[in-house]
């Protein structure tokens, strides 16, 4: 029982310091989601080059598009003359981060650790969508459509709507689609915690390079969306994983995972699934070295406990509605398309 009490505790503390961050999150992702129509999307990548590259993989960033909707925007732009590049770009930034992964990783490991996770998700969408586009000669796909008409990026409305549609999808949607992962990636966080000695990882992989390719193999098969991950990060570092090596945890287990290779292999092809993988890997290595040169773990653990130890009664009321949030979330539902990062 007091092993039990030890892991709620430290899941609840995580659940404190996170919730006021999300729930923010999950209220502008909703913005966006009624806001940003799929057509703009197209419309501003609908042509060749490098530069339609970049602003797939800037779109990709904040976008909350749910992955019913990312196959046939994908599609379409392929149709309107988008390159295998701008959709790899598009592909790859998009599930790393989302503006409710931003907010926690912000709340959860600090304003640096965050700026930085999102330029590195802006520029491994660049990188790989530019390595694939290079390497691989353009071919068409055939369009995916979504019919679903509960999902709120495949059928946008208008006017007064849209407000509706932002708390549909903020609060109803997006809980749903991340809700579960979200609760175990807080309990893993919990667990960990509770059962992993400060200095595991520090005694047993001590080497940089080392924990970072143990990771990046750890990563690369394993699913995780990119909000859960963000605790079940934090408990590494707590452990003595490096930021770095954290980080790379953070960039492929979001998006490298077993629906979005088979998406690639779908519509791509063998070898851009290859090149696609060994840049991001590359790209999560890079990152993570670098990050480590600019950040320490004692750093994010310092931010952290400081936060924890300023939780008051408005993180505890935070944390009990995106409980109750996640918890009805994850209840029995209508079966539907949508399926956030």
């Amino acid at each position: 029982m007091e092993l039990l009490s030890d892991i709620l505790i430290k899941a609840w503390n995580v659940t404190a310091v996170m919730a006021p961050y999300l729930l923010f999150g999950f209220f502008v992702a909703g913005v966006l989601s009624a806001f940003v129509p799929v057509a703009f999307i197209e419309n501003h990548l609908g042509k060749r080059g490098l530069w339609q590259i970049a602003k797939a993989s800037l779109l990709g960033v904040p976008i909350p598009l749910c992955s019913c909707s990312v196959i046939p925007v994908t599609a379409s732009l392929r149709r309107h003359g988008a390159t295998k590049g701008a959709a790899i770009s598009f592909l790859t930034s998009t599930p790393q981060t989302g503006v409710d992964s931003i907010a926690a990783t912000w709340g959860l490991l600090g304003p640096l650790f965050a700026s930085f996770r999102v330029l590195v998700a802006f520029i491994t969408g660049c990188l790989c969508g530019a390595a694939v586009e290079t390497l691989t000669p353009p071919s068409e796909e055939s369009v995916i459509g979504c019919d679903d008409e509960h999902c709120p990026s495949c059928n946008p409305e208008s006017g007064a709507n849209k407000w509706k549609q932002v708390f549909a999808y903020g609060f109803g949607v997006l809980p749903r689609d991340i809700g579960r992962a979200l609760l175990i990636g807080i309990l893993v966080s919990g667990l960990l915690g509770a059962l992993v000695p400060a200095d595991f990882f520090t005694h047993y992989l001590s080497s940089e390079w080392l924990s970072m390719l143990a990771v990046l193999g750890l990563g690369i098969p394993l699913y995780v969306c990119s909000t859960g991950s963000i605790p079940i990060a934090l408990a590494m570092i707590a452990a003595g994983l490096s930021p770095g090596a954290a980080l790379v945890f953070l960039i492929t287990g979001p998006a490298t995972n077993v629906a979005t290779i088979a998406t690639v292999l779908k519509t791509m092809g063998k070898k851009a699934v290859g090149i696609y993988l060994i840049t991001l890997g590359a790209c999560a290595l890079t990152a993570g070295w670098i990050l480590n040169r600019i950040l320490t773990a004692g750093m994010v653990v310092e931010h952290i406990e400081h936060h924890a130890a300023g939780t008051g009664r408005f993180e505890q009321i935070c944390a009990l509605l995106l409980t109750g949030l996640l918890i009805s979330a994850i209840l029995p539902r209508k079966k539907g398309c949508c399926a956030h990062k």
